[in-house]
C-alpha cells in the first residue's frame, strides 16, 4: 500500500533480528499502490516477503485480521502466511506504528481480466467463504452503514448538486434494506484487481485482508463483480459476471434471496467505494509516497446501476 512511514534499511535489520530465521537483508522497496498501510516488500537472503506497517486500525483489533489470514491459508486458501516473533506472536512493532511481515506470493495482479479470469476468482471467493466459516473471531463491518451515514455528510458539500442528490438518494435507498435473511460470515470486502495475483493465467494467491470483517456474503460478490466485471466506460461486463457467478455458485450455490438481492448488493458496494474514495480524494493523508484513486468511477457506476436497475438480476446464473 502507500508508504507513509519511513523505514530505513538499518532500521529494518535491527528489526529484523526479533525473527529466526528470516536471512539478511539485501533488498527493501515501497509499494505505492493503495491508500491504507505502509508496506514494503523485503528481500533477504532467504526468500521474499512484505512488511506491513498499521496507520490506522487499532492494534487490538489487528489480532482479528492476522489469525485469518493464517485461518484461511490453513484451510487451502491462497494467501500470505504470517511470520512469528521469537516470542511467537505475529504482531510487533516498528518505528512506534505496529507491524507484521507475511511471506510473499508469486504472481502479480492483471489489469485486463477475461472470464476465465473473473470464474476463478469467483470459485476462490466461494472457497474463502466457506473456509471463513469456522474461523471463531467476529468484526463488524467498520465501513457498513453506520460509517456511510457518518461520512456522507462530510464529502457532500465537496460535490455538485447532481452528486449530492444521487448521495442523498442512494443513502435513502439502502437504508429500505436489513438483509437479516442473507448468508453471512467473514468477507474480504476489498477483492479488487490489485489485491489478487495471477501465476500466467493462474490464480495465485489473495491478499490485502484489512477490510475483512463479517457480513453478507453476497455483499462481498458484488464488491468483487464491481472491479472485475465492470468495463472502462463504467458499465457492467455481463460474460465476466455471468462467468464469476456462474463459478461461485458451483461451490456455494446461491438462492433464490440473493437473486432478489442482487441489485441492491451491487449498488451498496458501489456506494461504498465511492464515499471512501471521495473521502480520500478530499481529505487526503500525507505521506512519501500515496496513491488517491479517482471516485468518479463508482459514481459512474452507480449512476449506471440505478438506470438498470430492474435489468440486473436478468443475467443471473
Amino acid at each position: 500500500m502507500s508508504v507513509y512511514t519511513t523505514v530505513t534499511p538499518e532500521e529494518l535489520r535491527t528489526w529484523l533480528k526479533s525473527y529466526y530465521s528470516l536471512g539478511v537483508l539485501t533488498d527493501l522497496q515501497g509499494i505505492a499502490s493503495g491508500i491504507e498501510n505502509t508496506n514494503y516488500f523485503v528481500t533477504t537472503s532467504h526468500g521474499r516477503f512484505v512488511l506491513t506497517l498499521f496507520e490506522k486500525l487499532a492494534r487490538d483489533d489487528l489480532p482479528y485480521f492476522i489469525n485469518l489470514i493464517a485461518h484461511l491459508a490453513r484451510h487451502g486458501i491462497p494467501c500470505p502466511s504470517p511470520i512469528a516473533t521469537l516470542q511467537n506472536d505475529y504482531l510487533n512493532q516498528l518505528n512506534g506504528k505496529p507491524a507484521c511481515i507475511v511471506s510473499c506470493l508469486k504472481g502479480a495482479s492483471i489489469t485486463a481480466p477475461t472470464a476465465d479470469h473473473c470464474a476463478q476468482v469467483g470459485e476462490m471467493l466461494a472457497n474463502m467463504h466457506l473456509a471463513g466459516a469456522s474461523y471463531p473471531s467476529h468484526m463488524p463491518n467498520p465501513r457498513g452503514p453506520a460509517w456511510w451515514r457518518a461520512t456522507a455528510p462530510q464529502v457532500m458539500p465537496k460535490l455538485d448538486a447532481d452528486d449530492a442528490a444521487l448521495l442523498t438518494e442512494e443513502l435513502r435507498f439502502q437504508s429500505l434494506y436489513r438483509h437479516e435473511d442473507l448468508a453471512r460470515g467473514v468477507i474480504h470486502a476489498d477483492l479488487f484487481r490489485d489485491n489478487i495475483l495471477f501465476d500466467g493465467d493462474k490464480l495465485a494467491g489473495v491478499i490485502d485482508f484489512y477490510y475483512a470483517c463479517d457480513d453478507v456474503w453476497l455483499y462481498d460478490l458484488a464488491i468483487t463483480v464491481n472491479d472485475w466485471c465492470v468495463t472502462e466506460q463504467s458499465e457492467l461486463d455481463l460474460e465476466r459476471m455471468q462467468a464469476m457467478l456462474s463459478a461461485y455458485h458451483a461451490v456455494r450455490p446461491l438462492t433464490a434471496i440473493e437473486r432478489g438481492a442482487w441489485p441492491v448488493m451491487l449498488r451498496a458496494g458501489t456506494l461504498r467505494f465511492w464515499l471512501s474514495r471521495l473521502y480520500d480524494f478530499h481529505f487526503p493523508r500525507e505521506g512519501e509516497l500515496t496513491h488517491a484513486k479517482d471516485p468518479n468511477h463508482f459514481q459512474r457506476l452507480l449512476r449506471h446501476y440505478v438506470a438498470n436497475h430492474g435489468d440486473l438480476t436478468r443475467h443471473w446464473v
